[in-house]
């Protein structure tokens, strides 16, 4: 041990660290300071843990206590609170930078020593000094506008109260309304799970599979019981309830009793004072298998004398959905132009930068005792009824604290059913604080596609008919996979009029990676596919791929794949809004090809989609109330790991009752003050939760107005409630035909069109983006920055799926094996928005989270295919890919 003696945050401490000892523990762990960050294993490559040491950015992960003897250390906390911040985590918060918060402290802190040293920096110098900082919410653009505006700050040349005082505060829509919690992320003051310690916790670790399929012979905890500071073990029997969570099938067991059927399966849990202790006794855990055959690719696992996974499901096919619409086979034989080709999908980790985090604990006493879970659900009451079924306790609460992202990875909740396992087992609060690499092992992943096209042309240039058939690696277990393949199926036809489809989509077991919900959930995979085919049937007619697509825009009246006519449709503004940006596009990467004879080429790519919202038949409920003050307060269980829902809904609230925003109060996830809401997922909830808070605020009008005002005390001395419910129901019921796949879907559609420009080195096979530009129409903009963002987001998450990003399982297990995208890899981004304000949405919104997730791999492709003539047909395309699609054009 050595005495070291430094201060932090304006306060000398005197520490005695041990060689091991970093600064990141000291901060988090002793200090409780906790808007530092840990995210990456203590590997120094997220830039979530930054701080300044003597003024200068450092990595407090990487920083041995040994080493800051009369050192300065500035953490988040120090540089400024909620009530008095920083210029800089004001730039940060006005810029729109702050989605889920979870990098933002390090960010910021990247920021300030670089002002420190460089008052005016440009893009590179950003870029430099941020290259350690990653984030998977922005994409980027906004972290570097919030640095710029932080450097005019600096500089004098505005002030955070000029910036503030061009939001004009009577105007809801389309005003970039700071959200309501950035302020408290930029801070460092927002609570994620991991930041939260309970008083006695025990801190658990989870003895997990080493094999891909095997039988659990036996488990020796004997030598982990005897370990210093074990509180005990808990094994699959320990559990009272079913041990299996479901969405469709309960078929994954919290703790496998006799069986895995995967890498990284959760057998038992062991639970100690500390988590050293914790990691160490389960390393003493001893499991002896049986190994069995298995399967890693679906057209194995549909082979005879393959091992089965599921008694269910003998020939191992988790869901099959096929369309049958018109007659394809005729349409085929009369065709004039047809094109087909393979392609591949690969599996892909959503990545969020908080790794998975639970922490329980207890509440009241006697009957009215529960354990309450504060996790990281988008859907808290279905999962709180998962939880109480598998693991057989109904007094639970569930609670999500502060989440840093998700991007589909938490529709699923193996680290909740873990640590409220624990917790009940013991009676004990319990925190479950995996690290990355069991993170990335045990979370959903997005599934891999393999995917046939066969798409047909008529002499007019009309599209006529598709052929389609694909298979969903659906991994080991069930979760919402028949779901998956049914949005796969029910946007098949993404923006056009296909009047005849022959379709089979199949997901199918395999002791893969388990799949479930990824950012635009079902349709990227399928979208990629049919967008190049698109392109390469546009190409062969000697059409623009511009003007093909909009020539085949679906039209009011017309069906979509699943036979839902469309009451309203705006692609065809779409095209027209991107086609000035499109031509410019096209004719600069002409003339510098024309310029520049060497191996590197530009290309231009398009790719287009129309994002079905609300689903038919869902359904969600909230509930408003009035205060004695006059405020207003929304319950509603609406998850918001970064997407922007809290500036949705006040806005929308604030705009219905014709109040300011600081009269809107939000009560936000926790299943005891709210009821069923339903997912954040699937760009729901803008159109779902939108549309019930004004069916609850048109009910207090209508209960004001016979009161004669809708302050607190007219509504009580009239006799009327101070509560009021809204309940939004999409017309239905919901649901595909099994044989056909006809029947209702989305009931309202998000429109886009994305253009990449590209360099791609021919000799290299390295693709470089330049620039992505989006062109769509979401309805009625309600938030602004909170709209960009999630098309910059996803732009920057389809850029990484297109071009680097694939998990293999078991193989990447942090994020510099991940390829996780960097501020280096940014590019420019424009935005050209059109609104058509649909009649359903809730004030003419619907929204817009995922599509640009869903259109960048297939714009990207074909802009690699435009810059050097080669198509690659199997994502992600690696420089490996690209030259030998090179190779074989040849």
């Amino acid at each position: 041990m050595q005495k070291v003696t430094l201060t932090i945050n304006g306060v000398p401490q005197h520490v005695l660290a041990t060689p091991e000892m970093v600064l990141l523990d000291l901060l988090r762990e002793d200090l409780h300071l906790t808007g530092t960050k840990q995210s990456c294993d203590r590997k120094g490559q997220c830039g979530a843990c930054t701080v300044l040491v003597n003024g200068k950015a450092t990595l407090s992960c990487i920083t041995k206590v040994t080493k800051l003897e009369g050192a300065e250390v500035i953490t988040i906390e120090g540089l400024g609170t909620p009530i008095n911040p920083h210029m800089i985590q004001e730039a940060f918060v006005l810029s729109g930078a702050v989605q889920c918060g979870f990098c933002i402290p390090g960010m910021i802190m990247a920021t300030k020593g670089l002002l420190e040293k460089n008052r005016n920096p440009d893009d590179e110098a950003i870029k430099k000094a941020l290259a350690r900082n990653l984030c998977r919410c922005t994409g980027y653009t906004k972290i570097i506008d919030a640095v710029k505006l932080a450097g005019q700050f600096v500089r004098k040349e505005t002030t955070p109260e000029e910036v503030r005082g061009k939001l004009d505060p009577t105007k809801m829509l389309g005003v970039s309304h700071v959200r309501p919690t950035s302020m408290i992320k930029a801070c460092g003051v927002a609570k994620f799970g991991g930041d939260i310690y309970p008083k006695g916790a025990l801190e658990i670790a989870v003895v997990r599979s080493t094999e891909f399929h095997a039988n659990i012979k036996s488990i020796d905890t004997s030598a982990a019981e005897k370990m210093p500071g074990v509180a005990g073990i808990v094994r699959a029997a320990d559990i009272k309830g079913t041990n299996r969570l479901r969405q469709v099938h309960p078929d994954q067991p919290v703790l496998c009793d006799d069986r895995v059927k995967i890498l990284g399966d959760a057998i038992v849990i062991v639970a100690a004072e500390t988590k050293e202790q914790a990691d160490a006794a389960a390393k003493a855990v001893k499991v002896v298998y049986e190994p069995l055959p298995y399967v890693m690719e679906p057209e194995d696992a549909l082979k005879p004398g393959a091992p089965v996974l599921h008694a269910h499901a003998p020939d191992n096919i988790c869901a099959r959905q096929p369309i049958i619409k018109g007659d394809a086979e005729k349409a085929l034989a009369e065709a004039k132009y047809v094109v087909e080709a393979n392609f591949t999908t690969q599996t892909n980790h959503q990545a969020p930068l908080e790794p998975e985090s639970c922490v329980c604990w207890w509440e009241g006493e006697g009957e009215k005792e529960e354990l309450v879970v504060a996790g990281r659900s988008i859907n808290i009451h279905f999962h709180l009824n998962q939880l109480k079924e598998a693991l057989g306790l109904q007094n639970m609460r569930y609670v999500e604290p502060f989440s840093g992202g998700q991007f589909g990875i938490k529709t699923w909740i193996t680290s909740e059913a873990i640590a409220a396992a624990a917790a009940i087992h013991f009676h004990r609060p319990v925190r479950y604080i995996p690290s990355l690499e069991e993170s990335i092992l045990i979370c959903n992943k997005r599934h891999a596609y393999h995917i046939y096209t066969k798409l047909c042309a008529d002499n007019e240039g009309y599209i006529t008919a598709m052929f389609c058939d694909w298979l969903m690696n659906k991994g080991a277990y069930t979760l919402n996979g028949p779901v998956l393949l049914g949005r796969s199926i029910m946007m098949l036809s993404g923006s056009y009029h296909i009047p005849n489809l022959k379709v089979l989509g199949r997901s199918v077991y395999t002791n893969n990676a388990y799949t479930g919900s990824a950012r635009g959930a079902g349709p990227p995979q399928t979208t990629f596919s049919t967008e190049v085919a698109v392109e390469m049937l546009a190409e062969k007619m000697g059409i623009d791929p511009l003007e093909f697509r909009r020539k085949n825009s679906l039209k009011a009246g017309q069906t979509k794949a699943t036979g839902m006519p469309v009451s309203e449709w705006s692609f065809v503004e779409v095209c027209d809004a991107i086609k000035p940006a499109y031509d410019r596009a096209v004719k600069s990467a002409q003339e510098w090809n024309a310029k520049n004879p060497g191996p590197v080429k530009r290309g231009v790519g398009i790719a287009a989609h129309s994002f079905g919202v609300g689903g038919a038949g869902d359904s969600a409920k909230l509930t408003i109330e009035v205060n004695p003050d006059d405020t207003f307060t929304l319950y509603a269980a609406i998850a918001d790991p970064g997407e922007g829902n809290d500036a949705m809904i006040a806005q929308i609230m604030a705009h219905a009752l014709g109040v300011p925003l600081e009269k809107i109060r939000l009560y936000l996830r926790d299943s005891d003050k709210t009821v069923l809401m339903g997912p954040a997922a699937g760009s729901r909830m803008t159109f779902m939760a939108g549309n019930a808070v004004l069916l609850a605020v048109e009910e207090l009008k209508k209960a004001a107005a016979e009161a004669g005002g809708m302050t607190y005390e007219a509504l009580t001395k009239a006799g009327k409630p101070t509560r009021y419910e809204g309940l939004q129901k999409n017309e239905g019921p919901a649901g595909l035909d099994k044989a056909t796949g006809q029947g209702k879907a989305q009931v309202t559609e998000c429109h886009n069109i994305q253009m990449a420009e590209v360099e791609v080195n021919s000799e290299t096979g390295v693709t470089r983006v330049n620039k992505m530009t989006v062109c769509v129409d979401g309805g009625t903009v309600i938030n602004r920055h909170a709209f960009e963002g999630q098309l910059e987001g996803g732009m920057d998450q389809g850029v990484g799926y297109a071009l680097r990003e694939e998990y293999t399982l078991g193989k990447e297990k942090d994020y510099v094996q991940f390829k996780f995208p960097t501020i280096r890899d940014s590019f420019e981004v424009e935005t050209i928005i059109v609104e058509t304000p649909r009649k359903i949405g809730p004030l003419g919104a619907t929204g817009v989270g995922e599509m640009t997730m869903v259109s960048t791999a297939p714009a990207v492709i074909n802009a690699i295919h435009n810059a050097v003539g080669a198509w690659v047909l199997d994502l992600p395309a690696t420089p490996a890919r690209v030259k030998a699609a090179l190779a074989a054009k040849k």
